[in-house]
């Protein structure tokens, strides 16, 4: 076959022709939404590049990947990744490709990016990806790696209280108790639901970012903050699923966002006010649990809660999936 990459800058190229009908065949997790990756990049320092690949007219795949700054003196490198859904891969290839054709796609993706990138880019990281997977990119002079694994539960239950006869004892009681709380709580407003079109996006970004900032700076994470164009944009979406949590006041408590999918929906952001504020510190169990019967009512076969907190996901019936990194340097990509 013969294959053109083309790699475009979602701030300022042109949506590539027959994107949306190739996200739906591949049924891509949404964010892969042009518009989205646009507006996810247009404030952060390590913003999105989208290559694309055609046989002739037809798209045959597409990569994506950050554009990172490393130090000093334009210097950076490539992260393969999703910003936002390290459950999802950050490839997409048509279903008649073989993993030879993919394989070799790639390849080609690695030249024409670092191209793209200029004599500055370092090289090329696959930040997460499947074991499964990573003889796509592996191979002479390339770093594997462990990295933080993603969580994931799937769906053999009839309903949520099925899941939760499958939790500890300890576990299933806790979870029963907390959700009374939250029930007989008047101080409490929980309101969920799609297209949402009554919050105030800067309020969401600002809630994560202090959010984020608590908790202390990630290793090795060249993200900038979620701006409130972003969440603005994702909210209003119908398969986004975004609950909020206010006091009686009507002040926000926490919110959540949960990304549906014909396979594996993601709960990609949260945050909430520290419990020092009044936040009531059981409500993240809530979104568990509201996140369980989404998946099960759906017919949904997993659930993500993406990685970190591992201990307390796995006593939540999630399980650990290994994912690796690949480095791969640039003397190592063939011009």
């Amino acid at each position: 076959m013969t294959w053109t990459v083309r790699v475009l800058d979602p701030r300022m190229d042109p949506e590539p022709p027959g994107w949306a009908a190739f996200l739906r065949a591949q049924q891509a997790p949404l964010t892969w939404d042009y518009g989205l990756l646009r507006e996810e990049s247009r404030d952060t320092p390590s913003p999105d590049l989208l290559a694309v690949v055609t046989d002739g007219e037809e798209l045959a795949g597409a990569v994506l990947a950050m554009r990172c700054r490393v130090g000093r003196g334009g210097l950076c490198r490539l992260e393969v990744r999703h910003a936002w859904a390290p459950c999802h891969p950050p490839w997409l290839f048509a279903e008649e490709l073989d993993a030879a054709a993919c394989r070799e796609i790639l390849r080609r993706f690695e030249r024409a990016a670092c191209r793209f990138a200029g004599p500055g880019c370092l090289g090329v990281v696959y930040r997460a990806i499947t074991p499964e997977t990573a003889g796509l990119v592996s191979g002479w002079g390339r770093s594997v790696r462990e990295v933080q694994p993603d969580l994931v539960l799937e769906n053999t239950f009839t309903d949520v209280g099925d899941w939760l006869a499958s939790l500890s004892r300890n576990r299933r009681s806790s979870l029963r108790g907390q959700l009374r709380k939250i029930a007989a709580d008047p101080g409490v407003v929980v309101r969920a639901g799609t297209a949402r079109t009554d919050l105030d996006p800067a309020e969401l970004a600002a809630m994560l970012r202090a959010h984020r900032e608590a908790k202390g700076p990630l290793k090795f994470d060249p993200r900038g903050p979620v701006t409130a164009g972003y969440l603005g944009a994702l909210v209003r979406r119908p398969d986004v699923v975004t609950t909020t949590y206010h006091d009686g006041h009507g002040r926000l408590l926490a919110f959540t966002d949960l990304l549906d999918h014909p396979v594996l929906p993601l709960h990609q952001h949260w945050a909430a006010l520290p419990p020092s504020e009044g936040r009531p510190k059981h409500l993240y169990f809530d979104v568990v649990v509201r996140g369980v019967r989404h998946m099960i009512e759906h017919n949904r076969k997993f659930l993500s809660l993406g990685g970190g907190v591992t201990g307390l996901k796995v006593s939540l019936g999630f399980t650990p999936r290994r994912m690796v990194g690949v480095v791969v340097p640039r003397p190592v990509i063939r011009w």
